[in-house]
């Protein structure tokens, strides 16, 4: 959702006019064109979820430590955050069509590759260009809408294009579990080579393009490479920090630094560059700076959350993928049913009350999960999964509203691209937090749950890396002196440190939930919501 979504009216191309149907064939058809990037679209936001069920299965085959796999995410979330704005730039210099029918091969082509990768440093760096032409699908989608569909009907598209969005982010971890329990880890990725063969051709037969007029000549390049050093060097030094580095680690500080330095030098540059990345003007509006950073906490809480129940479900509880991901149905099962019932919340009684409620039901989730065990029964967690799913669905649905609206009408283009930025680098933070709190709490507790545990000596080296996945290798139970009771303490030993840590991430993700919940009550609908609400009526 980036500059693209300001293509008005007389920015649309002069013939045939939005919404009207080409005689002859089917390219333009709006409701042809939904459907067209709707399968796009839905394997962009599939592929920021579905990957968490097969965290486990690709940690163990490949040999992957936490950092490892968070790379895995983070590399993906980062890319597609860095890359969204500038995205729909070029959308709207070279046309939405066009723009989209690469991001679609490109998709295609990384996830075959990824599947096809032997290393964890091939499948991140592979993620990394899967997100990038991710990024180049989601705004191309929605500028391919809004210069389609007539005004009347508009937002009925956006808002089922956004269900799509939710129900295959929500749905994620049940295809991918049964993928993985079914086929192998690989076939997460490889599904989207046949979905984007179909997204291809469907393209190619369907979509119409169309291009602002106003069409930006020259790019931000220094602010691109600005801002993505400045992510980089930030969530590098947060996986860093817990293993192997340190807290107290000059390199640790030294990336830090790098970032905050990244971050002023980018603030600094787009004051002064003619056509910047992102206006920070925009920042100007409190409730649109409410909002983003309400989709950057949302998503924190949400996708750092989400990275660790899956490895406890699987390695600590010992259930199958399918399994696993069966027991995230009500998590599913709530954001898709409650996302309608919240856009009506909103529409009718404005933002501020919904996107308030719905965190304060986040934080609540999040401190309830704080108390799961070993044993924690399946009743319970789905009380806190459907508590989660029903809390996240105002901000998936609300956010767009409020920062769109609060926006200049010229640059709700950009201010849309910020809701989706804030999401996924929301979604980096969160893993790369909640991962270092993880590794410093079992850097801190497992030598001490191994003595009080009556084993001797000290914990094996690597045991701590497991540790922090809540898995027990294998390879100990033939160790010398090591026999089936002795292994059941160790196994014990790492299932109780991993649910120390895993307590303490959540509650970092529930006070973060709290803190979302305070920023809501600055949002507000703005007057180009206003405005749009008005026009689809008449």
């Amino acid at each position: 959702m980036t500059r693209q979504t300001t293509v008005d009216r007389t920015d649309r191309a002069p013939e045939p006019g939005p919404g009207e149907d080409v005689r002859g064939g089917l390219r333009g058809h709006p409701w042809l064109t939904l459907f067209s990037v709707a399968i796009g679209v839905m394997m962009v936001a599939l592929d920021g979820t579905i990957v968490a069920v097969a965290n486990p299965a690709i940690t163990k085959d490949l040999d992957a430590s936490l950092a490892d796999v968070q790379w895995i995410t983070n590399g993906y979330l980062l890319a597609l955050a860095v890359a969204l704005i500038t995205a729909g730039k070029l959308g709207d210099r070279f046309g939405h069509r066009q723009t989209f029918l690469i991001g679609v091969v490109g998709f295609g082509l990384a996830s075959g590759a990824i599947g096809m990768s032997g290393s964890v440093s091939l499948v991140i760096a592979f993620r990394v260009l899967q997100g990038l032409f991710g990024a180049l699908l989601m705004p191309a989608a929605l500028g391919l809408l809004r210069a389609t569909f007539p005004a009347e009907k508009l937002n009925m598209a956006i808002g089922i294009w956004g269900m799509v969005i939710g129900a295959s982010t929500a749905g994620g971890p049940i295809l991918g579990g049964v993928l993985v329990e079914h086929v192998n880890w690989q076939s997460v990725f490889f599904i989207n080579v046949p979905v984007g063969v179909v997204a291809l051709v469907l393209g190619v037969l369907i979509l119409k393009d169309h291009r602002a007029r106003n069409a930006p000549r020259s790019f931000d390049i220094p602010g691109i490479v600005l801002l993505s050093a400045a992510m980089f060097a930030l969530i590098w030094a947060l996986i860093k920090a817990g293993d192997p580095w340190g807290w107290g680690s000059g390199r640790t500080w030294a990336f830090l630094g790098a970032a905050v330095v990244c971050f002023a030098l980018f603030a600094w540059w787009e004051t002064r560059v003619a056509e910047p990345l992102i206006p920070l003007g925009l920042f100007r509006s409190v409730p649109l700076s409410a909002g983003t950073a309400l989709m950057v906490l949302m998503a924190f809480a949400f996708m750092g959350g989400l990275f660790f129940v899956t490895f406890y479900l699987q390695n600590v509880r010992g259930m199958s993928p399918v399994d696993s991901g069966l027991h995230l149905l009500p998590l599913t099962a709530m954001m898709i049913v409650s996302s309608p019932l919240a856009g009506a919340l909103i529409t009718r009684f404005g933002p501020r009350v919904p996107l308030v409620g719905g965190m304060v039901c986040t934080a609540v989730a999040m401190f309830g999960m704080t108390a799961m065990t070993t044993g924690t029964g399946t009743l319970v967690m789905s009380v806190w999964f459907a508590l989660l799913g029903l809390g996240l669905a105002p901000v998936m649905v609300g956010a767009t509203e409020v920062i769109v609206g609060n926006a200049p009408l010229e640059l709700s283009g950009v201010a849309g691209g910020l809701q989706q930025a804030g999401m996924q680098v929301g979604g980096s933070l969160g893993t790369a937090v909640l991962g270092a709190v993880m590794s410093n709490t079992v850097d801190s507790g497992l030598k001490g749950k191994w003595q009080d545990a009556g084993l001797p000596g000290e914990p094996p080296p690597g045991l701590d890396k497991a540790t922090a996945t809540g898995s027990v290798p294998e390879r100990l139970a033939q160790a010398p002196g090591v026999d089936r009771q002795v292994f059941g303490r160790i196994t014990d030993v790492v299932h109780d440190t991993f649910m120390s840590g895993m307590g303490v991430a959540f509650t970092v993700a529930g006070v973060v939930g709290v803190i979302a919940a305070v920023v809501a009550t600055l949002t507000k609908r703005g007057a180009n919501a206003e405005a749009a609400a008005g026009a689809a009526h008449i």
